[in-house]
């Protein structure tokens, strides 16, 4: 896949923005604070429906617009796939797929996949386990756009059972409570496995992707569920489980009143070579390991879907030495990258230079 045109409107600091892109590098450079990071972040907005940087919304749109609005046309081998969003300063944002609004917003996920590392990403690594089961959760979207589905039905309904044991506590009606559990329980068997999906597929390319970056010993993942399951489930298997594991927990959620157990607190986390990367691997193994978790998706998505994920990569470079640099350019594949930095010599790759001021590219 590939990004043919960007046009943005009253979107951050672009006022009116027309960006044709090369294929294969492209390397956009220019001083902090430049826009720079808003024009990856707006491409991967009409993939992922969202902001990589987790900013609402009605923050996109620029102080003088009502409105930001972003058009973006892309190649595929079966032909172009067109995406635009419009992001009023309040009330609800509206979709276009190919001109028409799509049944679902899922849908826009399964046209457009694209893969971010930004500077933030080192976080997954370092702190604590809900970045991971969102890292987790927003592949499996990518990969199967029902998962993305599965989430937020596994939310909804995670919510109402909280809300009614914060409100009532032990008087919470009893019959109500139980088609909760239900609700959760199905759901949340959904999540679970389309995780187990996610590390089977990503089972090979991690490890691969931590040695061409240069890096030594072993990365995997270990996932300790805190409701008994294990990636021997299938989602049968989970959904007994996770049954169990409410009725077993009920008392102890009508004095908490908070759900705890479920899929929302498990703790997926990385070792190398047997060591937790949280807390045993250095500043810098932890950066290549961030790395490797996006190339990794990268190639899984690569692997999984009929063309070849957009990257972008977010000054990524000025957190890597020379030789992991390298390793990280060897893996970009022959697809469409785009690489923001400060210093075009931090940059070690041939590409289309553009440059970023003042809210214009060029």
């Amino acid at each position: 896949m590939e990004l043919d045109w960007l046009e943005l409107n009253g979107y951050r600091c672009y006022a009116n923005l027309h960006f044709e892109p090369a294929s294969g590098v492209n390397v956009l450079v220019g001083n902090n604070g430049a826009g720079k990071t808003s024009v990856l972040e707006a491409i991967a907005y009409l993939g992922l429906l969202r902001s990589f940087r987790g900013t609402p919304d009605e923050s996109i749109v620029s102080i003088e617009a009502e409105s930001a609005v972003l058009r973006g046309e892309f190649s595929i081998p079966s032909g172009s796939v067109r995406v635009e969003v419009e992001i009023p300063q309040e009330g609800r944002r509206a979709i276009l797929l190919n001109g028409k609004r799509p049944k679902r917003n899922r849908d826009v996920l399964a046209q457009v996949p694209v893969v971010v590392f930004h500077p933030d990403d080192l976080a997954v690594v370092k702190r604590g386990p809900g970045l991971r089961r969102g890292y987790l959760d927003d592949l499996a979207a990518q990969l199967r756009p029902q998962a993305a589905a599965d989430q937020q039905e596994y939310d909804r309904a995670l919510r109402q059972r909280n809300a009614l044991l914060r409100q009532e506590g032990r008087s919470a009606d009893r019959t109500t409570l139980d088609a909760w559990d239900a609700r959760v329980t199905e759901a949340g068997a959904r999540v679970f496995v389309d995780r187990l999906r996610v590390l089977d597929a990503l089972d090979g390319h991690l490890g691969e992707a931590y040695r061409l970056v240069g890096a030594r010993g072993r990365l995997a993942w270990e996932y300790i569920s805190n409701w008994g399951a294990t990636a021997a489930d299938d989602l049968a298997a989970a959904e007994v489980k996770l049954s169990n594991a409410l009725a077993a927990r009920r008392d102890r959620d009508l004095d908490q009143r908070t759900t705890t157990a479920g899929p929302h607190r498990d703790d997926p986390f990385l070792v190398v070579d047997g060591r937790p990367a949280r807390t045993m691997a250095s500043q810098g193994e932890q950066r290549t390991i961030a790395v490797s978790l996006k190339v990794g998706a990268y190639r899984v998505l690569a692997q999984e879907r009929p063309t070849l994920p957009i990257l972008l990569l977010d000054d990524v470079f000025s957190e890597l030495d020379p030789r992991r640099a390298r390793g990280v350019l060897d893996l970009f594949g022959g697809g469409q990258v785009f690489v923001t930095t400060a210093r075009d010599d931090d940059v070690p790759v041939d590409g289309r230079r553009w440059v970023v001021e003042g809210g214009v590219v060029r």
